[in-house]
């Protein structure tokens, strides 16, 4: 959206006492992580703020992932950005998600009606990061795009997805979090819960930003794919809570049950 709030990322979860756990390649992943949509330099002294690695730890890791084309070394300001070779990962990623070309056009087909964004999305780590996004005429007030990444709490995306997720899947989430940030999940979970049986949806009103409303469904698109969330929002001069419930809620509805009823049919379809 126009103005992006500031968000401090719950701790990382510890490794699991697993002897088939990798640490040095979490590590690795831990400091790929570290790159955000507009900050796309960062120093080893960044980085090593971020992860809570020793910085003699970061510079071998750094050094390792230029090597293998993971990073890109800049010499003039000193710092890295990503390299081309997590571009690929992301293309081949991408581009095995035919769930992406079945629901582009129903979510700019929805997106034109109410007005709003409208975008498919599911978890990656603590966050939500977007799949797919579609623009109604909302757009001159958003800057997200696929990719991105929002907050699991606080965004209604977030919240539908912890509401269609696995009971046992929520809990290994909420387990991430500590202290106050575990009471606060625990209630927010509660809450999206208590939404989903109620509303038929999930909802951030000036939650994930004061300027926002948004609504969100999740759906289990099967095929081994996680739960994925379809969500439709706009700032709240364009959308108002009881427009979203009233009027856009039951257009999100029948866009879910149109994604699921076309990936079960796929599903079905025989091999060539």
């Amino acid at each position: 959206m126009s103005r992006r709030r500031a968000a401090t990322p719950p701790p990382e979860a510890e490794a699991p006492q697993d002897r088939h756990f990798v640490t040095a390649l979490a590590r690795g992943l831990q400091v790929l992580g570290c790159f955000r949509q507009g900050e796309p330099l960062l120093g080893n002294q960044e980085i090593a703020a971020r992860t809570g690695l020793p910085k003699s730890t970061v510079s071998r890791l750094t050094h390792t992932l230029t090597e293998l084309g993971y990073l890109h070394y800049v010499p003039d300001l000193g710092r890295y950005r990503l390299g081309m070779a997590v571009l690929s990962l992301g293309r081949a990623m991408l581009g095995g998600l035919d769930i992406r070309r079945v629901a582009r056009p129903l979510l700019e087909q929805l997106a034109v009606e109410t007005h709003s964004v409208v975008a498919l999305g599911t978890r990656d780590r603590m966050r939500m990061v977007y799949l797919e996004v579609a623009r109604g005429n909302a757009a001159i007030a958003v800057n997200l795009e696929t990719g991105s990444r929002i907050s699991l709490l606080s965004s209604a995306m977030g919240r539908a997805w912890l509401a269609t997720c696995a009971p046992e899947m929520r809990a290994a989430v909420l387990r991430q979090w500590a202290g106050a940030q575990a009471e606060r999940a625990a209630a927010v979970a509660e809450r999206a819960l208590a939404e989903q049986r109620d509303y038929g949806c999930c909802c951030s009103f000036g939650d994930w930003q004061p300027d926002v409303n948004a609504i969100a469904l999740g759906f289990d698109p099967g095929g081994g794919l996680p739960p994925m969330v379809v969500n439709c929002g706009a700032p709240s001069f364009l959308v108002s809570p009881e427009y979203l419930l009233q009027e856009v809620r039951p257009r999100l509805a029948a866009v879910v049950r149109r994604l699921e009823h076309s990936l079960g049919l796929a599903g079905m379809a025989p091999a060539s």
